[in-house]
């Protein structure tokens, strides 16, 4: 299991919903933190529409600034317990475990008047329960100076006031692998600021529900912010994770030399079918990593390049580059998009439209999770923390 979290900076235009629809793709993860989406939760419905597979849930935002969702994949009972364009706290059961444990959602006022605000509703969340607890997100703030490069020095107080926070709340900073600044203002030379805004914290009681629990910082991309990926396991030491599945895709069907792979493997698959449809898919993998894999390997090619960007100094020269590369990366994964959507409209177009196996897969996408609340009747609630917008909440 592993759950994602991302600053999204506004989902408004395509290539901001295809770039996260390739993360998440890449990425496979169990649930998703999204926030700065800058949508009501009905424009979020149809974004979560591009997500088969996952339900979930959207806090409008305020105007057009902040916005959280959560999205889930089906077989996770998720609880909600309260809400706020600041933050979403749910309570997970995975399955048939009876182990259930407490997530939360974090997003820290930006604003440095209303940092008290923030450490506020953190304490707030902390007296609400005793479930092993993971609070993950952008806390806008910085626990220690080693965490900020460039820009004024961090004011002594405000380090202070998060790390008592922490402590009041029973808390422990998760260290993270890879990058360690995970926000870039993408200023050049001396304006430029890089700090650890984004973490994870956890109680002790998670850390011995999940000891092998493990959070990387992705690398940034399309946003100012990296996005964060925690990879759980289990006390017995086992990712709880699924397989990525073998599947034919029906553009592969537009290439001559397809049915001669085909054919091939069948021959040498031996007498048993099982054997020989193993033996196609290993055929076709490898088939198909050539025939359209230079689209994949030129994206991977460049997010190498990018990594060293990241990781580089902000001369002139340096920003523009990076600019470049993100703009080259995001005109492959249109690219890459195009064949996945073909794909799909081929396999739609050359199946039986009126076939059980066709309706059973148009019913999974009316399926939807059944999950508890503390929203009105109406749909709408407020938040009593100040500061707070009036929001709705919807599930979809």
């Amino acid at each position: 299991m592993s759950i994602l979290s991302v600053n999204c900076r506004g989902l408004g235009n395509t290539s901001a919903v295809d770039n996260l629809r390739n993360l998440v793709r890449r990425e496979a993860p169990s649930l998703i933190f999204l926030m700065e989406t800058k949508f009501s939760s009905g424009e979020m419905m149809k974004v979560r529409a591009k997500f088969p597979g996952y339900d979930g849930l959207a806090v409008d935002s305020c105007r057009r600034s902040g916005g959280v969702a959560l999205f889930w994949l089906k077989g996770i009972e998720v609880n909600l317990q309260s809400m706020s364009i600041h933050h979403m706290d749910v309570l997970l059961k995975l399955g048939t475990s009876n182990v259930v444990w407490r997530l939360t959602r974090f997003y820290g006022w930006s604003e440095v008047h209303n940092r008290h605000l923030s450490w506020r509703l953190l304490e707030d969340l902390a007296r609400q329960s005793d479930e092993a607890w993971v609070c993950i997100g952008d806390f806008n703030e910085i626990l220690f100076e080693s965490e900020k490069k460039g820009g004024r020095d961090r004011a002594l107080w405000q380090m202070e006031n998060f790390r008592e926070a922490i402590d009041v709340c029973h808390l422990c900073d998760v260290h993270a692998e890879g990058y360690e600044f995970t926000y870039d203002n993408g200023q050049i030379d001396e304006d430029n600021v890089q700090c650890r805004l984004d973490r994870a914290l956890v109680t002790q009681s998670w850390k011995d529900l999940f000891p092998k629990a493990k959070l990387y910082n992705l690398e940034r991309e399309w946003s100012d912010h990296a996005p964060l990926r925690f990879v759980l396991e289990d006390g017995g030491g086992g990712v709880i994770s699924k397989e990525k599945l073998f599947r034919f895709e029906q553009v592969w069907t537009e290439s001559e030399t397809c049915e001669n792979v085909v054919g091939d493997a069948w021959l040498i698959g031996g007498d048993s079918v099982a054997k020989k449809l193993e033996v196609c898919a290993e055929y076709l993998k490898t088939w198909s990593e050539k025939e359209f894999g230079k689209v994949f390997r030129e994206i991977r090619k460049k997010r190498r390049k990018l990594s060293r960007l990241n990781r580089g100094g902000r001369a002139a020269a340096q920003v523009c580059e990076r600019r470049k590369i993100v703009k080259e990366i995001s005109a492959l994964l249109h690219v890459e998009v195009y064949w996945r959507q073909r794909s799909r409209v081929l396999w739609l177009a050359a199946g039986d439209r009126n076939s059980s196996f066709f309706h059973r897969k148009a019913n999974q996408r009316r399926q939807k999770n059944v999950i508890n609340s503390l929203v009105t009747e109406d749909g709408e609630r407020r938040d009593d923390t100040e500061g707070v917008c009036e929001i709705a909440v919807d599930y979809f």
